[in-house]
């Protein structure tokens, strides 16, 4: 069995997977709070058709070196790199940007809690905070009143609500932070879920230590850095046609032993 089909066409598999991650970051380059993914390669099992490395080879002497033949490569996992992603003032009062780690907590349709990094808020009609998608944010936001003269937020999650009479209710935001937030499962709409592998998420004040403090006015942009993207596009596209080269020379190798003449 010619091994190098097989091993080859796993190269081509893993190649189109991490072209398709890669299609997936570039996409969202301007989605806000977007975190890129990077794919993990792992080697197959080999097979050993001799003797391996450190066995007997007869009068207690050891091969110093066996044979080893691969079996291509597969993708292990797809990894959220949870970098900083560039600040930008909106001039929005309800646009709250995380600076450092945490997440905002988000009520779901079915109960459930969510976790984003994407902090461009609105408010429904009953004034309360919500996300793009209409889903409450918690988190310690509290609905704002009609008819509010103003809303300011503190690096430290400080939230006033400033009547036009010049009453003053205040709130204070918490933040939820993983110890591997890459273990997050992705839910789409911007939004991360709770994994064994994230661990329970750990709730603080911001500006306090390990939570990142939160900037008012401020959307936090993708992390994707075009450039370096591109580069692996092209990376990722050269390694997918040196494999399916490698079929062909096979392919070609086969031929050649099938038109052998005895």
């Amino acid at each position: 069995m010619n091994l190098s089909l097989y091993s080859a066409a796993t190269g081509m598999e893993a190649q189109q997977l991490n072209l398709n991650t890669i299609a997936n970051n570039l996409a969202n380059v301007n989605t806000p709070g977007f975190k890129r993914s990077k794919v993990e390669f792992q080697d197959l099992l080999y097979q050993k058709p001799t003797r391996a490395a450190g066995t007997d080879s007869g009068g207690g002497n050891l091969v110093p070196a066996g044979m080893e033949v691969g079996n291509g490569t597969r993708v292990a996992a797809t990894t959220k790199i949870f970098t900083q992603g560039q600040l930008t003032n909106t001039g929005n009062n309800l646009d709250v940007a995380i600076q450092g780690d945490g997440f905002f907590e988000i009520q779901k349709p079915d109960g459930t809690i969510a976790y984003t990094r994407d902090g461009s808020f609105k408010l429904n009609a009953e004034g309360a905070v919500v996300t793009t998608d209409g889903l409450p944010v918690l988190s310690g936001f509290q609905p704002i009143p009609p008819g509010t003269a103003s809303v300011t937020i503190s690096q430290t999650g400080l939230g006033t609500i400033t009547s036009p009479t010049g009453t003053q209710a205040t709130f204070q935001i918490s933040l939820a932070t993983f110890a591997n937030p890459a273990g997050l499962q992705s839910l789409g709409g911007n939004l991360y879920a709770e994994t064994p592998a994230s661990g329970a998420p750990a709730l603080g004040n911001p500006g306090t230590a390990g939570v990142g403090s939160t900037m008012q006015g401020y959307s936090e942009a993708s992390n994707v850095n075009i450039v370096e993207e591109m580069v692996n596009l092209i990376t990722a596209q050269r390694a997918y046609e040196i494999n399916s080269k490698s079929i062909q020379s096979s392919d070609e190798m086969l031929q050649n032993i099938a038109q052998l003449k005895r």
